[in-house]
């Protein structure tokens, strides 16, 4: 199970907001969550998706996609890896691990 930081930019834009690109891909997302295939969490500043590692990658690209399905000509996206294959570990107990650490 990898873990993926995505942000897509949308290059171009008629204004400086890109929250209806953002919405649409979560709706993205949406659908691949639904299907059970990936769990997804929205930041103010990206996207953080969990699940198997060549699943994550159909989905980076669904997610690039967007932007030129809307018109735009450029987009460009980062993506960050954490693929760690000794342990499982969803997101929300990779935080609570450093939580636990700062109890101490």
């Amino acid at each position: 199970m990898a873990i993926v930081d995505v942000t897509v930019i949308p290059i171009g834009t008629e204004t400086a907001s890109v929250s209806s690109y953002v919405a649409d891909i979560q709706r993205v997302l949406m659908e691949y969550e639904k299907k059970g295939q990936i769990r997804f969490q929205l930041t103010p500043m990206n996207t953080i998706i969990e699940g198997e590692l060549p699943v994550l990658f159909e989905v980076i690209q669904a997610m690039h996609e967007v932007p030129f399905e809307k018109g735009l000509v450029r987009v460009a996206t980062n993506i960050r890896i954490d693929d760690r294959r000794d342990v499982k570990r969803k997101m929300e107990e990779k935080v609570q691990r450093v939580e636990s650490q700062l109890n101490k």
